[in-house]
């Protein structure tokens, strides 16, 4: 048996765990079952052009509503109970799980967020694109926090963050500093926040919750809060902080799933350590088995990202290209590009492995720690630097000469063998577009196990590997960045394809009504 007692921070989220929600009684929003099913194929065909963390689809898919509704005029009232009901077609919540009530309260949140913007606006203290930007990522966020709360993820978030920020220090900065990067970490790494929700929650800890009363009073403050959190969301120490940080996640999200799996029994359970063990073993296991399905997923999206978002487009240009300059298309070169992409990925695929036993005992070890432990120590603190030493003049320049040869090698490695292969120039330059996107999401997709690994290791080849690939990735991820921003195939779904189409879905679901109340008038 352990007989020790709960860590005071480890109780308060064990008893967040322990309360069970009382269910509102309030009418359910039901939507027609035809209906929603093409929606759902909709959501999926559009979801695949834009590639995202799964966890932050649904706030995606919010913020898309928004723009379009509010692009044609809308308010709150107009929005926010066709954008519930079109989160429950595209089967975002289950039919008859949202009360009609909430509508009500998503409604208010969308006109205080377009007053806020109002006020903005005619202060003239940023670009109106910047406001409108920073808009619609706070509305979004919000309606997402209003419609899915994640209380429990919530608890844990700041449970981690306790832990975490007791375990890292920035010499030469603030104590004010490394609690926000420690925040924005543990939010990026467990809560899986995209920089949306990271304004978002920045935003609630300078202003707490927009209300009818303090709105015009943060619009007065907006320019400040705006510089301190893009000044910290861009950190030049954040990437260190932040791999630091998600290097200790599994440990959370393993004790989370311990406790959502008996939260009507969880104290006596962390009291029988041969039984707490056996739980916690049986998490890893599930989140180990369900590794493989997750990476086939990300492969499925990734490459349906790359087909929907830039292989038409690409293509168009080489076999403009080819037709105009040799008088046919080269189908060599197009059979080489449209298959490369996906076999590298399914290579990647095989070659990813699940966490083993060990990996498990180290989670055990440190949820012990954590729950039992006022001041727990999850493997070696962070010590960082925000100006850190300047290194030795040559061994910088040597590093920076090594740096710019390993792009030479890598991408002039290819471009050997494809002139070898008879590539024209523009065939050329479509494979290495493609190969670098398709080897950062490969390399993202390699990551997936990392989630439930406590701490790094790194194999003996890994500082090969990172020489020839790491600058193909750095590339790639540049790209699928920025390509993003301007996809024309997304904008024309976005505003001119959905409008009418979800349109079509409403007449569509209220015929369906119709004919369902002429039904029950025979009786």
């Amino acid at each position: 048996m352990n007989s020790s007692p709960l860590s005071q921070c480890a109780d308060i989220v064990v008893s967040v765990f322990e309360k069970e929600e009382s269910a509102v009684d309030d009418k359910k929003i039901t939507v027609n079952p035809v209906v929603s099913k093409v929606a759902t194929w909709y959501e999926k065909l559009r979801n695949a052009m834009d590639y995202r963390e799964e966890e932050v689809i649904l706030r995606a898919a919010i913020e898309r509503i928004l723009k379009r509704r509010i692009l044609l005029g809308g308010i709150g009232k107009t929005i926010a109970g066709a954008l519930v009901r079109e989160l429950v077609w595209a089967k975002y919540f289950p039919n008859e799980s949202l009360s009609e009530s909430l509508v009500a309260f998503v409604e208010k949140r969308i006109d205080l967020y377009l007053k806020l913007r109002e006020y903005l606006l005619l202060k003239q203290i940023l670009s109106d694109r910047v406001i409108n930007e920073w808009i619609i990522d706070l509305m979004s966020s919000d309606i997402e926090n209003v419609l899915h709360p994640g209380k429990e993820k919530e608890v844990m978030s700041n449970f981690m963050y306790k832990i975490m920020r007791e375990n890292i220090t920035i010499a030469d900065d603030t104590e004010q500093t490394r609690d926000a990067q420690v925040f924005i970490a543990v939010r990026r790494s467990f809560a899986k926040d995209d920089r949306a929700f990271l304004r978002y929650q920045l935003f609630c800890q300078f202003f707490n919750e927009l209300t009818e009363e303090n709105v015009k009073e943060v619009s007065g403050s907006f320019k400040k809060a705006y510089d301190e959190i893009e000044a910290q969301l861009n950190y030049i120490r954040k990437d260190t902080i932040n791999s630091y940080v998600k290097s200790k996640t599994a440990v959370f999200f393993v004790l989370e799933g311990v406790l959502q799996t008996v939260p009507e029994n969880i104290r006596a359970l962390l009291q029988d350590e041969e039984e707490f063990r056996t739980v916690v073993f049986k998490i890893c296991e599930q989140r180990y088995n369900g590794i493989s399905s997750k990476v086939r997923r990300a492969i499925v999206r990734s490459v349906f990202f790359i087909l929907l978002t830039k292989v038409i487009f690409a293509f168009a240009i080489e076999g403009t290209f080819e037709r105009l300059v040799y008088g046919n298309i080269i189908w060599r070169s197009i059979i080489l590009n449209t298959s490369a992409p996906p076999l590298l990925m399914i290579i990647v695929g095989f070659f990813i492995k699940a966490p083993g036993k060990s990996n498990s005992e180290k989670i055990f070890h440190y949820i012990n720690k954590v729950l039992f432990e006022e001041h727990p120590k999850i493997g070696s603190p962070l010590l960082t630097y925000k100006n850190p030493k300047q290194l030795n003049p040559v061994l910088n320049f040597i590093f920076s000469l090594l740096w710019f040869l390993a792009f030479i090698v890598s991408f002039g490695a290819i471009v050997y063998v494809l002139t070898k292969l008879h590539f024209t120039i523009v065939s050329q330059g479509v494979f290495l577009f493609f190969i670098a996107i398709v080897s950062f999401l490969s390399y993202r997709i390699a990551l997936v196990p990392r989630t439930y690994t406590v701490g790094d290791k790194d194999g003996l080849v890994t500082p090969i590997i990172d020489f020839f690939f790491m600058p193909i990735i750095k590339v790639g991820r540049s790209l699928t960045e920025g390509i993003s921003q301007i996809n024309i195939l997304i904008f024309l779904f976005d505003f001119v394809i959905e409008a009418p189409f979800k349109g079509i879905f409403a007449f569509f679901e209220q015929w369906f009504r119709f004919l369902h109340a002429k039904r029950e008038e025979l009786g």
